[in-house]
This record gives C-alpha cells, sequence and structure tokens, in this order.
C-alpha cells in the first residue's frame, strides 16, 4: 500500500469472507389464545409464548445477577475486559509486530498494514492509518518503535473520533421516534429492550412499536419485554402492515405524552428488495404523523461481520438515511476493527457499541477509551 514515505501498489485484501448474518433470536410468530389449545395451531402459538418468554429470561437472569453484584466488583468491568477477545487477537498482533520489528522500515510498515487488514479495518481505513502514522514519523523524526506504535494509535484515535457523537434526545419531539433496522441475527431486539431499559432509567417515559410483523418470533420478544420492563408495547399479529403499527404507535405515544418512541422493523437481508421498499415506505408513512419523523435511524450491525457490515449500512442508508449506528457483539470477535472500516467508508455516527448480555453493556461510543481498550 505505501513504501516507507513512499507508495507502491498491493493487492493485500482483507479477509471478506464472513458469514452472513444468522437468523436472529429465536423463531416464533404471534400469540395464540389464552384458552386450551384444541389445535395444532394453538399449540404452536402457546410454543411460540413460551420460547419468548424463555428468550427474555435468560437475559433477565443476566442482569438480576449484575444487579445483585456489589459497586466495586461492577465497576471493576472496564471495556479492555469486554473486548477481551479483539484485545487478546487484534491487540496482541499489533504489539507482537512492534516487538518482532525494531527497526522503523518498510517491514514494518508492511506488518502493520497486514494486520490492520486482518482485523476488519478495511482497506480504505488502513491506507489513511497508515499513510498518516509514516508522515508523523517523518514529521516527528521518530526512531523509537514505541513512539510509532504511539503515533498509530493515535491515528487509529483521530479516525474513530469522526464518528463520536452521542445520541441527544431533543425534548421539544414529543415523543422523539427512533427507528431501528438491520438484518437478523445482529442483536436489534435485545438493543431495542437495552435501550428501552436505560431511557426508562434516565427518567424518560418510553413505549415499543412492534414493526416487525415479517417475523413470527419479534412481536412476541418485543411484547415479553415490554412486561419485563413495565413499558407499553404496540403490536398487531403477525404479518400486518409494519408502517400502520408504526403510525399507530406514533398516535398513542403522542397522545400519551411518551418522551421516546422505539420502533423495531423487520430484519431484512439487503438484498431483499420488497422488504427494502417497504422500510422507505415506513418512512413516508411516519411523516404523516410528523413531518420530523423519525428523529433517529439506528442500524444495528454485528461487530463480526466485517465486510458484510460494511454491505448492509450501504444498503440500509439507501433506503433511509441513516443517523446512527449501533456495533454490536465486539466482544465476541477477535477482529474489532469495523468500526474504523464504517467511520472511514461512512462517516455515521457511531451511537453505541455493545459488549455483552447486561443492559450496561450498550455504551455509548468513546474513541479514546476503545482504542486503549483494543492496543493497550
Amino acid at each position: 500500500m505505501l513504501k516507507f514515505f513512499k507508495k507502491k501498489d498491493k493487492n493485500n485484501k482483507a479477509d471478506n469472507k464472513d458469514n452472513n448474518a444468522s437468523i436472529e433470536d429465536t423463531t416464533v410468530s404471534k400469540a395464540g389464545s389464552t384458552d386450551i389449545p384444541n389445535s395444532e395451531q394453538q399449540i404452536d402459538a402457546e410454543q411460540r409464548k413460551a420460547i419468548a418468554s424463555a428468550t427474555t429470561q435468560v437475559h433477565e437472569e443476566v442482569q438480576e445477577t449484575v444487579e445483585s453484584k456489589t459497586q466495586e466488583e461492577t465497576q471493576s468491568e472496564k471495556l479492555e475486559q469486554k473486548l477481551s477477545k479483539s484485545r487478546n487477537g487484534f491487540g496482541k498482533k499489533m504489539k507482537h509486530v512492534f516487538s518482532f520489528k525494531k527497526s522503523i522500515d518498510d517491514d514494518l510498515f508492511d506488518d502493520i498494514e497486514t494486520t490492520l487488514l486482518m482485523a476488519d479495518v478495511g482497506a480504505q481505513a488502513t491506507m489513511e492509518i497508515v499513510d498518516n502514522t509514516a508522515k508523523s514519523v517523518k514529521r516527528r523524526k521518530l526512531s523509537d518503535s514505541q513512539a510509532v506504535y504511539e503515533a498509530l494509535k493515535l491515528n487509529l484515535q483521530n479516525l474513530a473520533e469522526n464518528v463520536q457523537k452521542p445520541l441527544v434526545i431533543d425534548e421539544s419531539k414529543q415523543p422523539f421516534v427512533i427507528l431501528v433496522v438491520g438484518v437478523n441475527g445482529v442483536g436489534k431486539t435485545t438493543t431495542i429492550a437495552k435501550l428501552a431499559r436505560n431511557f426508562k432509567a434516565q427518567g424518560k417515559s418510553v413505549m415499543l412499536a412492534a414493526g416487525d410483523t415479517f417475523r413470527a418470533a419479534a412481536v412476541e420478544q418485543l411484547k415479553t419485554w415490554g412486561e419485563r420492563e413495565n413499558i407499553p408495547v404496540i403490536a398487531q399479529s403477525t404479518g400486518s402492515d409494519s408502517a400502520s403499527v408504526i403510525f399507530d404507535a406514533m398516535s398513542s405515544a403522542k397522545a400519551k405524552g411518551i418522551d421516546i418512541l422505539i420502533a423495531d422493523t423487520a430484519g431484512r437481508l439487503h438484498t431483499q428488495s420488497n422488504l427494502m421498499q417497504e422500510l422507505a415506505k415506513i418512512g413516508r408513512v411516519m411523516k404523516k404523523n410528523d413531518e420530523t419523523a423519525p428523529h433517529e435511524t439506528l442500524i444495528v450491525v454485528d461487530g463480526g461481520t466485517g465486510q458484510n457490515a460494511v454491505s448492509q449500512v450501504k444498503e440500509f442508508n439507501n433506503s433511509t438515511q441513516l443517523t446512527g449506528i449501533v456495533i454490536t457483539k465486539l466482544d465476541g470477535t477477535a477482529k474489532g476493527g469495523v468500526l474504523f472500516n464504517l467511520a472511514k467508508e461512512f462517516g455515521i455516527p457511531v451511537r453505541f457499541i455493545g459488549v455483552g448480555e447486561k443492559s450496561s453493556d450498550l455504551k455509548p461510543f468513546v474513541a479514546s477509551e476503545f482504542v486503549e481498550a483494543l492496543l493497550g
């Protein structure tokens, strides 16, 4: 990608063979009758309810365990512990490069480049980071490998800071409407529940709209979360018009003086044109209720899916104007570099990062903390 202070052509490519996101959470469908089941359909409905309840119960038990800890134990769970896989993967490999290469030469920068690409940082972002680091070496006449390592960290942080923009709730909008989109399997429903719980803890009134009427499990899961958190959920049966559900939820939230409405949408592959068109329709219908809505459109992506996450953001942004990104499951990947890739490709604010199962593990993104947790 570049020689020491000099450009060159290379064919290094990131490994973009990540698997497509898997089916999200559970497969359940709309609620059945509360009477004793007398048909196969009713039995299935009861099974769906049980699965949805069990799914949310797992998260609930994790949360209760955390709340029973002492304050000191909870505070000890630092971001670097949550990102230990990436720290031991990406971070350890980068430190090895600098410990193995004592001289500052072309080979050192080649190894930096390769390590960044292997961590899903992406070709464009890698080129910028390596180029800026080389310029820092030349400008400051650095001769110590540790100083070069610190310059590398600083350039990673500078890129990440471009998307460090916390979500601010505009209190003049009532309700403040958050539309949540993303493919199946990225943790969209769980992210909505965590957001709702965190907003409620801040003293905000919250309502949920079960707009994912395409996937059978989604309505039941969101309703179960709402029951556990005592948060109202506006829902219709599976197969209903998603835009209609969200429109009704906006009207209800407005009438009840709700502060924040979080609207779920169908988890769809970015290649499913019919569902992507439905997403555009949802946006148009929402504006009939409030021409300024949605006030925030969040896409949830899995931090371990590499180039797939980039493709998802690109296609969803074509259908609806994204205003924020939530990167989940960063605690489960040894790469951890996709955030820099997204920052370079789109510049869309990263509002939150997900590093675990607890509500407190959905953290506002802070660039300096993130880079330090990855590279130490």
